[in-house]
C-alpha cells in the first residue's frame, strides 16, 4: 500500500502561533503520523502576529501568484514556508495583505471581531484548495480543525468534486468550543459561493453565524470529531444529531490517541 497523504488545515499551530487547543493537536498529530510513515502536508493562516524573521518564513514564488475571488473581489494569494524546529515538517501558510497583515486573530483591540472574518475564511478556504493543486499532490484525507476550515469539505464535495485530484479524497471536520457571537452579512452565501453550489446547498449557513459554519462543514465532511471534551450545549446538541456513521469518537484523554487517529484514517481512507 503506498503511503497515505493526510492534509491538515487549521487556523493557527504551535510554536508559530496558539490562542486554542488547535495549535496543540496540530502540531502534534501530524508528526506522529509522519513518524508512522504517512505523507503530511500543514496549511495554515499566515496571521500578523507571527513574527517572520523569528520563525524564518519566506515565500514560495513557484505557489503565490493565484487570484482568489471572495464576493466581487479578486485578491492575491501568497504562499509563504517554514520549517518546524525539532521536526521534520513544513508549514504553509496563506497569505494576503488585506486580510492577514494586522497584529491579532479574529478580534482586535477594543476585542471586537473582525467584520470580515467571513472574507477571511473564505479566501483561506479557496486558498488552501488552490495550493494543494499548484503542488500537483492529492491527498487521500483533508483533516480540517474549526470553524475557519469549515468550507472545505463543501468545496471538495462541489466546485472540485470532478477534479482528478480530489476524486478519492475524504474529509474530517474537528469541532472544537471556539465559538463568537457576531453575526455576518445577508450577503455571506453569495460570497461563499463558486461554481456547481446552489444556495440550497448552503442552507446550513443561513443563520450566517458560528453554528452556520459549523453545521455547514458537518454536513459536507465525511467524518466529523469532537474535538475538545468541554462543548457547550448547542454544540453538543449539533454532535449528537449526526448520523451514526459520520461520528467518531476519539477523545484526546485517551491513552491511545494517537493511534486510535491513525487507525480512524487508515479505515477512512479505505
Amino acid at each position: 500500500m503506498s503511503k497515505l497523504r493526510i492534509l491538515y488545515v487549521a487556523s493557527e499551530i504551535n510554536p508559530f502561533l496558539q490562542t486554542s487547543e488547535v495549535a496543540e493537536f496540530v502540531r502534534k498529530m501530524p508528526q506522529a503520523m509522519q513518524e508512522r510513515g504517512m505523507e503530511i502536508r500543514i496549511l495554515v493562516p499566515r496571521f500578523g502576529l507571527i513574527n517572520e524573521r523569528k520563525n524564518r518564513l519566506h515565500e514560495v514564488v513557484r505557489l503565490s501568484g493565484i487570484n482568489i475571488s471572495v464576493g466581487d473581489e479578486e485578491k492575491p494569494l501568497i504562499i509563504k514556508v517554514a520549517s518546524i524546529p525539532n521536526a521534520k515538517l513544513q508549514v504553509y501558510f496563506i497569505d494576503n495583505e488585506d486580510y492577514f497583515q494586522r497584529k491579532s486573530v479574529f478580534f482586535d483591540k477594543e476585542n471586537k471581531f473582525y467584520e470580515d472574518n467571513d472574507e477571511r475564511a473564505i479566501f483561506f478556504c479557496k486558498g488552501v484548495i488552490e495550493t494543494v493543486k499548484k503542488l500537483g499532490w492529492n491527498p487521500d484525507i483533508v483533516h480540517c480543525n474549526d470553524w475557519m476550515t469549515s468550507l472545505i469539505p463543501m468545496y471538495l464535495k462541489t466546485t472540485y468534486k470532478n477534479d482528478p485530484l480530489f476524486q478519492n479524497t475524504k474529509s474530517v471536520f474537528g469541532v472544537y468550543n471556539n465559538g463568537f457571537n457576531h453575526k455576518f452579512g445577508t450577503d455571506l452565501i453569495e460570497k461563499v459561493k463558486m461554481i456547481d453550489i446552489e444556495d440550497n446547498m448552503l442552507k446550513s449557513l443561513k443563520t450566517a453565524d458560528f453554528e452556520g459554519f459549523i453545521k455547514l462543514g458537518m454536513e459536507y465532511a465525511d467524518a466529523v470529531i469532537k474535538a475538545e471534551d468541554n462543548f457547550s450545549d448547542s454544540l453538543n446538541k449539533l454532535v449528537e444529531e449526526l448520523p451514526k456513521d459520520k461520528k467518531c469518537e476519539i477523545s484526546d484523554q485517551d491513552d491511545n490517541f494517537v493511534e486510535s487517529y491513525y487507525n480512524f484514517y487508515t479505515d477512512l481512507a479505505g
